[in-house]
């Protein structure tokens, strides 16, 4: 059994096809887009969890030292150096408080 197609059919065909290939390459073209947005996003989320950890180091570091000076200030010994270095501290937390809510 032989199916003939008419020309009119044909160029129906094409055209349809045509269209769907047309309608896919806008979508391809969309999610192109979407993809590099979404991979700048990505860069700068990993730039703000680099400043953050940093943040978080300095931090850790800043309460380290004031464990210390506690310590240092539980004893009789050096205690107005203690509090100097504990005003310093704080000063210096208040610093990073600043820099970190701007």
């Amino acid at each position: 059994m032989h199916c003939y197609l008419h020309m009119g059919e044909l160029i129906e065909i094409v055209d349809s096809l045509e269209n769907k290939v047309s309608k896919l390459l806008h979508q391809l073209a969309l999610l192109q887009d979407q993809n590099i947005r979404l991979e700048e996003e990505l860069i700068a989320v990993k730039n703000e969890y680099e400043v953050m950890t940093a943040s978080v180091e300095e931090w850790q570091d800043k309460y380290n030292s004031l464990k210390l000076a506690n310590t240092i200030l539980g004893s009789d010994t050096n205690k107005t150096e203690a509090k100097l270095k504990i005003n310093t501290l704080i000063r210096e937390l208040d610093h990073c408080i600043v820099q970190l809510s701007e």
